[in-house]
C-alpha cells in the first residue's frame, strides 16, 4: 500500500511536468543548448592577443623576432611604429593587448655585448589573461634566443649548452584542450541548476496555487510525500547527465576513462544532498519570488568556490574549510577524477562518505522542517 501511494505521487508528479509548457522547454532543451555555449566561451585560453610593435633597430634580427610573433597562431599584429607612445594610446583604447619595444641597436649589443634589452608593455586589468601573454611571449623570445645562440655561437658551444634536455609527458590531457576540463565542470553546474531550482519552486508553487492544503487533507504519510517529490527531479537530473555525457562525447571528445556506474552512484548521493537543500527552501519560502532570490544566492556562492575554473587548492586556506559544506565542490572533484583520471572508489571515498552524511542532514533538516497538517 506504502509503495502504491508513492507510485500515485510520482505519477501525479510527471503529469505535472509533462503539462508544464515552460517546465519542459526548461528541462530538456534549455541546459543543452547552454553547455554547447558555454564550453566553448567558458576558456582562460588567449587565442587572440592584439600586437603593436615598436620597431626602432630595423635591423634583421629585431625583424626575424617579429616574425616569430607573427607566426604565432595566439597573436595578431594590430600596428607598428616607432613611438611607444603611440602604442600605449592603442593600449589604452583596448585596441592592444602587448606591446613590443625593440630599442635602437638591439642588434648591435645582441652580437658585442651578448644581451640586448626587449620591453614587453602588457595590458594587465585582467591578471589572468595578462600572465598568459606574459609566458607565451617570454616563450617565444625564450626560443628566438636559443635560435640564434645555435645561429652565432658555433656547434661546440652549443653542445656544451644544450647538454639537459627536458622532455614534457602531460597526463589525462595530453593535448591540453581545455575544452576536455571544462565540459565535466559545466555538467555538474546545469544539473545542480535544474534540480535546485525545480525542487525548490515545487511545494512553494503548490502553496501559491492552493493544492497543497488538498495534500495536507489526505491520509498520505510524510515520507511518502517527500519521496514523491524528489524522485522525479532525481530521474531528471541524472537523464541529463547522461544526455550530457553524452554530448560530450560526441561533440567535444571528452574521454571517459573511468567507471560510469561509480559516477552515476555517486551523483545519486549528490542529488539526495541537492533535492533535500531546495526541499527545505521550498519548505520555508512562502513565494517563487522569494525562494528564487534565496536559492540564486546560494548557488552563486557555490559554484564560484566549487573550483570551475582553478582548483580550490589554489584558494585561501579559509575558503577551504568554508568549501566543506559546498556540495558542489565535492562534485565539481569527482567528475573531474573519475571521467579523466579513471579515479577508483578508493581514490574517492572521503568525498564519498562525507556526501551521505551531508545527504542525511539534508533531507533530515527538509522532512523535520515540513509540517504535515490536517
Amino acid at each position: 500500500m506504502s509503495m502504491r501511494t508513492i507510485f500515485f505521487i510520482l505519477q501525479k508528479e510527471f503529469i505535472q511536468i509533462l503539462r508544464n509548457r515552460t517546465m519542459l522547454p526548461l528541462i530538456v532543451i534549455l541546459p543543452f543548448v547552454q553547455l554547447l555555449i558555454l564550453v566553448n566561451a567558458a576558456t582562460f585560453e588567449m587565442k587572440n592577443i592584439d600586437l603593436y610593435v615598436v620597431d626602432k633597430d630595423l635591423s634583421t634580427t629585431s625583424r626575424q623576432l617579429v616574425t616569430k610573433f607573427e607566426a604565432s597562431p595566439f597573436y595578431h599584429l594590430e600596428n607598428r611604429s616607432f613611438h611607444v607612445e603611440e602604442g600605449q594610446d592603442h593600449l589604452l583604447r583596448g585596441e592592444a593587448d602587448l606591446i613590443i619595444t625593440i630599442p635602437q641597436g638591439f642588434e648591435h649589443e645582441l652580437k658585442t655585448q651578448h644581451q640586448a634589452p626587449v620591453q614587453l608593455l602588457i595590458n594587465a586589468i585582467n591578471g589572468n589573461a595578462a600572465g598568459l601573454i606574459q609566458a607565451y611571449s617570454s616563450r617565444i623570445i625564450s626560443e628566438y634566443n636559443q635560435h640564434i645562440v645555435v645561429e652565432w655561437a658555433g656547434s661546440q658551444h652549443v653542445g656544451a649548452s644544450q647538454a639537459i634536455d627536458v622532455v614534457y609527458s602531460y597526463w589525462y590531457n595530453p593535448e591540453m584542450n581545455y575544452k576536455i576540463y571544462m565540459v565535466p565542470g559545466i555538467l555538474v553546474i546545469l544539473v545542480t541548476i535544474i534540480s535546485l531550482f525545480l525542487t525548490a519552486m515545487n511545494i512553494v508553487r503548490e502553496k501559491e496555487m492552493g493544492t497543497i492544503e488538498q495534500i495536507n487533507v489526505t491520509p498520505i504519510r510524510k515520507y511518502q510525500f517527500i519521496i514523491g517529490k524528489l524522485v522525479p527531479f532525481l530521474i531528471i537530473a541524472l537523464f541529463e547527465l547522461a544526455f550530457g555525457l553524452l554530448l560530450g562525447r560526441l561533440i567535444f571528445d571528452v574521454p571517459v576513462v573511468g567507471n560510469l556506474a561509480l559516477l552515476f552512484g555517486f551523483t545519486i548521493v549528490y542529488l539526495l544532498v541537492i533535492l533535500g537543500f531546495g526541499l527545505f527552501l521550498s519548505v520555508i519560502s512562502e513565494s517563487q519570488q522569494q525562494v528564487m532570490f534565496v536559492t540564486f544566492f546560494f548557488m552563486l556562492v557555490f559554484i564560484l568556490m566549487s573550483g570551475i575554473f582553478t582548483p580550490t587548492e589554489s584558494m585561501p586556506e579559509w575558503a577551504n574549510r568554508v568549501n566543506v559544506i559546498n556540495p558542489i565542490a565535492y562534485l565539481m572533484k569527482v567528475i573531474r577524477m573519475i571521467l579523466l583520471k579513471g579515479s577508483g572508489f578508493m581514490d574517492i571515498w572521503k568525498e564519498f562518505y562525507s556526501l551521505c552524511i551531508y545527504a542525511l542532514l539534508s533531507l533530515g533538516l527538509a522532512v523535520w522542517r515540513y509540517r504535515k497538517t490536517a
